[in-house]
């Protein structure tokens, strides 16, 4: 895996478009990332998660960007194309990916819990695919990895808030 990769100006632009997606997806609870599918320097594809706001469990931000890809060439193949994320991939996307026929991979945050490209499975590298993908990780690592930390610590913070609420306060008598 290639971790500062060719076209390092053209890799952090485009994530800095992933990002918004990102934030986007913060906006309305879902959980931070974005993914931008780029083919011929042109951005064919862009999308967060969603699978809170839309009750569908595959509704990350990878599908949903490639599907908006897919239609914008008109084809379930993106030979050529270029996904970024700002998170790792995880199994079901890493397929996905495979499926589509996504030339290169760039992606923000390595996801040790659930990430399948580097993280955990490999599965782009040791999968018994047809189908090998360009990996370069690593690009504005610390920007994804901070949207996810932040809005994670907001959650808890938020959760902490509505538990201290809910109690109650041992000092006051109950009426």
């Amino acid at each position: 895996m290639d971790m500062a990769g060719k076209g390092k100006m053209e890799d952090a632009a485009a994530m800095r478009l992933a990002l918004v997606q990102a934030r986007l997806a913060a906006d309305e609870g879902e959980v931070p990332v974005g993914a931008v599918v780029v083919l011929d320097g042109d951005v064919i594809g862009a999308s967060y998660n969603a699978p809170i706001g839309g009750l569908d469990p595959s509704a990350h931000a990878e599908t949903r960007a490639i599907r908006q890809a897919c239609l914008a060439v008109g084809n379930y193949r993106l030979s050529g194309a270029t996904l970024y994320v700002t998170v790792e991939p995880c199994t079901m996307c890493a397929g996905l990916l495979v499926h589509s026929r996504i030339a290169r991979l760039v992606f923000g945050a390595t996801e040790p819990k659930s990430g399948a490209v580097v993280s955990n499975l490999n599965l782009l590298t040791n999968g018994p695919y047809n189908h090998r993908i360009e990996v370069t990780g690593g690009v504005l690592a610390s920007d994804c990895a901070a949207l996810m930390s932040d809005f994670f610590a907001q959650r808890r913070a938020r959760q902490k808030a509505l538990k201290q609420t809910s109690r109650p306060n041992p000092e006051k008598p109950a009426t």
